[in-house]
């Protein structure tokens, strides 16, 4: 059986966009913790528009300047924020001062011994090389890894921003030598990127963000979203348990961690880890959103470095 993961840089358009949202975010939680945000942006060509839902005691938030330290100067920006839906804020507060589930879903949380953090081996090579040709070309780029049913690397595809193409296969031989075919800008060198070769789209690498295309992804996306959201913060706890699960259980090989919400309800509806293979419930954790923030400390302007290279397995408090 095989298995690919991809990873995308920092300044692949969708990832720059994830970065400005969950700027936005960060400046608004370092006024008021218990700011509501739900920020998406977009960037094409020339133009960035950053839109959603905002209410918070936060006064001194400059969207426009968050965006040019983001995305670089020059762009024709545009804002568009308003205060939360009262009928979202009811269902938060249904529970009393903010301990209901900001919506419905089903977060999954993994960990896998296979790897040092504790994720799948492809997306972690994937991940690597991508930042280590992103450290000699820091540009628009993306790599892919696929193994085969030993864990053998059988494919790479390389394809990054104003890195000639022998100079590129050399690098990515380095990182990861022996596979059997390399794809190294399969389309020939290119030096337009960013905005100005496509359209970028906050929470559009959701299974980049996550651990690959192996594992299900149950909630919606992660940048932009203060936690009382729930398919970020109820994610990463779902992590966390994951991660506790399997250093607990030393013959454990992998953890499938499902958490399941209901609008303005504060308790998960379903809470099950399912440990190589075999299902139990979740007990020992406090599943309510307010529980998650304070155990992970999710109040806290955090959320940039987490917009690029993933939100797992990077060594937060959700691990």
């Amino acid at each position: 059986m095989l298995r690919t993961a991809e990873c995308v840089s920092p300044r692949h358009p969708d990832k720059i966009c994830d970065q400005i949202s969950d700027a936005v975010l960060d400046a608004y939680l370092k006024e008021d913790p218990k700011s509501r945000v739900a920020v998406e942006s977009v960037g094409s060509h020339g133009k960035i528009f950053v839109t959603g839902e905002v209410t918070s005691r936060a006064t001194n938030v400059d969207i426009e300047k968050i965006v040019n330290a983001v995305a670089g100067e020059g762009y024709d920006i545009s804002v568009h924020i308003v205060e939360q839906s009262p009928e979202i804020a009811r269902g938060v507060d249904a529970a009393g001062e903010g301990t209901g589930a900001g919506d419905q879903g089903i977060m999954t949380g993994y960990a896998t011994r296979e790897t040092a953090t504790y994720m799948p081996k492809e997306y972690e090579l994937a991940r690597n090389l991508c930042q280590q040709v992103y450290s000699e070309y820091p540009y628009d780029g993306k790599t892919q890894v696929t193994l085969d049913a030993n864990g053998d690397v059988t494919s790479v595809v390389c394809s990054f921003q104003n890195a000639p193409k022998n100079d590129l296969l050399e690098l990515v031989e380095e990182v990861i030598p022996n596979a059997k075919e390399y794809h190294i800008n399969p389309t020939g060198d290119w030096s337009q990127g960013g905005f100005d070769a496509d359209a970028g789209l906050t929470g559009r690498k959701i299974i980049v963000d996550n651990y690959g295309p192996e594992v299900a992804v149950g909630g919606g996306a992660f940048s932009g979203k203060d936690p009382s959201k729930v398919d970020r913060s109820a994610a990463y706890m779902a992590r966390r348990i994951a991660v506790d699960y399997l250093e607990k259980n030393p013959n454990a090989q992998e953890v499938l961690v499902k958490l399941a919400y209901a609008i303005g309800h504060p308790d998960a509806l379903m809470a099950v880890a399912v440990v190589d293979g075999v299902p139990e419930e979740v007990t020992g954790y406090d599943l309510t959103p307010n529980g998650i923030k304070e155990f992970l400390g999710l109040e806290a302007p955090i959320y940039a470095d987490t917009a690029a290279w993933g939100h797992f397995g990077r060594g937060f408090s959700w691990r």
